[in-house]
């Protein structure tokens, strides 16, 4: 019975974590609104909210794997999100001839993949890390 109290409870915080963090992104763009965006269909958004989803459950998989307690995964979790909030910024950061967020408003599917890309390539580079 115990794998299954585990897998619940593991269900559980990667759940928690996962809404924490997608609020935490909200709170970095500031020229749109997330779920305002994807309710209008802007596909863009959606490739990058979704990216910013599967990064950090990849995340989490690899501290579920490499963890023996509930809470590592707790700590791994949350340096995780940190580590997608850092890796965003440092995108935004490094494309000097357009904005990600403005990009990202007027739908451009382009970038919305290539953010995708960078959370999910990220993600499994800062799991791979997890010992």
């Amino acid at each position: 019975m115990e794998p299954f109290i585990l897998t619940l409870m593991y269900f559980a915080i990667a759940i928690v974590i996962v809404i924490i963090g997608l609020y935490i992104f909200e709170l970095l763009t500031s020229k749109y609104k997330d779920w305002d965006e994807v309710l209008a269909g802007n596909q863009a958004v959606a490739l990058s909210i979704s990216g910013k989803v599967i990064g950090i459950c990849i995340v989490l998989a690899f501290s579920i794997y490499h963890s023996s307690v509930l809470t590592d995964t707790l700590i791994w979790g949350a340096f995780g999100v940190v580590l997608q909030m850092v890796a965003y910024l440092l995108f935004e950061l490094v494309t000097r001839k357009f904005s990600v967020e403005e990009q990202l408003h007027k739908g451009n599917v382009a970038v919305g993949i290539i953010t995708f890309a960078v959370s999910v390539g990220l993600a499994f580079v800062i799991g791979a890390s997890i010992t």
